[in-house]
């Protein structure tokens, strides 16, 4: 009648020592595991990142942000053009042309040399940026695109580029909340110190 009881303490035992065992294994393991929704993504190399970097800053910025406003310009008569030039209100559009390319380039300079060594691919950014332009504005991209589309508008003197950059306007501040909602789920406290600190588009920056 003794083996039973032994035998039970002798399994219970045996059992507590493999539970504490894998207890113990568990705890190691899980802060190596990646996070389950991360895993699933599809990342690309650093490389492979930067030559997509290089065609959407050389390539695909140029031709909507560029090309497209010339090309819907051509739509309308060129308001403040004189011979097919030109006139000095219209060369004040290049102001804002010339400080949203200047803005893209810190930009894609700044972006370039935080790439990390994998880089997933989804819509917002795998980092937060914070420097440079971003000390300035929580949106220095659209700020850029917008600055564009303004300086086109006046340098052609069209009234449907102009239109054009309202659209835009208007599109940009309709994703945007849900871009920084996601920015904020991602990142937590940190965004949201930097939101707190940093206006959305231009202004005085917050101590």
């Amino acid at each position: 009648t003794r083996v039973v009881p032994d035998f039970q303490c002798y399994r219970r035992g045996t059992v507590n020592t493999a539970l504490s065992r894998f207890s113990k294994v568990k705890i190691v393991s899980v802060p190596e595991v990646p996070n389950e929704k991360t895993s699933s993504k599809v990342s690309l190399p650093r490389w492979l990142a930067l030559v997509f970097g290089c065609f959407a800053f050389f390539v695909a910025i140029p031709l909507v942000h560029c090309a497209l406003p010339w090309a819907i310009s051509l739509l309308t008569p060129h308001y403040g053009w004189i011979d097919g030039r030109p006139g000095i209100g219209n060369l004040f559009g290049l102001i804002p042309i010339v400080f949203g390319i200047v803005c893209l380039v810190w930009i894609m300079i700044l972006g370039f040399a935080q790439t990390p060594e994998k880089v997933a691919l989804e819509w917002n950014s795998p980092f937060l940026l914070m420097r440079g332009p971003y000390a300035l504005t929580r949106n220095p991209m659209y700020v850029a695109e917008l600055g564009l589309w303004l300086g086109w508008a006046i340098f052609y003197g069209s009234i449907i580029v102009f239109i054009g950059f309202i659209v835009f306007c208007v599109a940009v501040n309709f994703f945007l909340p849900r871009e920084e909602r996601a920015l904020e789920i991602r990142f937590g406290e940190a965004y949201r110190q930097y939101k707190r600190k940093v206006p959305r588009w231009l202004g005085r920056i917050r101590g």
